[in-house]
């Protein structure tokens, strides 16, 4: 389904993993979209590479950045109608061995940079009285043992979400969440410890597989388009069942 022709979406955290796979979906579905991330070379390479793709290197702590790639969305498309915020880390450590410096720079790019670019992209979706925010939160946003900072940062995430949610309905914005299980991507099969990492959470999982980043990215695109006006606020778990 093409359901997101002449729509205007950034993707932020678009060079790789999930970031990429999702943007890749939503110019499949008709989507124009400003890949924005830190690493210009590969942002360069999809901008080659998939049609209807712009790229812009930011970094999303900074504020210059932020109101530069909303600014240039706006300069070259006139409007903004969709915001993904893809991007993230975790930094993991058990509670009592985690530095300060470990939970200020999970935080600081989890939380901090999606509420930077939340706050960037609604002002000009309010004045439109249309938008659709996405934010990519974690299954991890219910607490998980050695990552106290990703955890919470993901829960903040899920609040700030919901916050939005209830200001800018009015408005015509909805914002919604992703929590995603665990999914395959090229930086989790390069672990030494994937086959054990995969096995655990099949386990767990009511369905019997990991997530592929279809899975994600279907979500994503119906949660990003006209047909979702009804639903705000959501957190939507593409976990396999294993929520907890």
């Amino acid at each position: 389904m093409r359901n997101l022709e002449d729509r205007v979406v950034i993707v932020t955290g678009a060079s790789s993993g999930l970031g990429e796979q999702v943007a890749r979906a939503l110019t499949a579905a008709g989507a124009t979209a400003v890949l924005a991330a830190r690493r210009a070379e590969r942002l360069a390479a999809l901008e080659r590479e998939l049609p209807r793709v712009h790229a812009v290197a930011c970094d999303v702590t900074d504020a210059s950045d932020r109101e530069r790639l909303v600014e240039t969305v706006l300069e070259r498309h006139g409007r903004l109608d969709v915001l993904l915020t893809s991007h993230g880390f975790p930094r993991d450590g058990r509670l009592l061995d985690m530095d300060d410096q470990q939970w200020r720079d999970v935080l600081d790019v989890c939380l901090f940079g999606t509420f930077t670019c939340v706050r960037a992209a609604a002002r000009p979706m309010t004045e439109a009285g249309y938008g659709r925010i996405v934010t990519i939160a974690s299954r991890a946003w219910h607490g998980n043992p050695g990552q106290a900072n990703y955890s919470a940062a993901k829960a903040g995430v899920v609040g700030l979400t919901r916050s939005v949610a209830k200001e800018l309905g009015r408005k015509g914005v909805t914002a919604n969440s992703i929590a995603p299980g665990l999914v395959e991507t090229a930086s989790l099969r390069g672990l030494d410890t994937f086959d054990a990492i995969r096995d655990r959470a099949i386990k767990d999982n009511s369905i019997k597989r990991i997530g592929r980043p279809d899975d994600v990215a279907a979500a994503v695109t119906f949660l990003a388009s006209p047909q979702s006006g009804f639903v705000t606020g959501e957190v939507v778990h593409v976990s396999g069942g294993r929520f907890g």
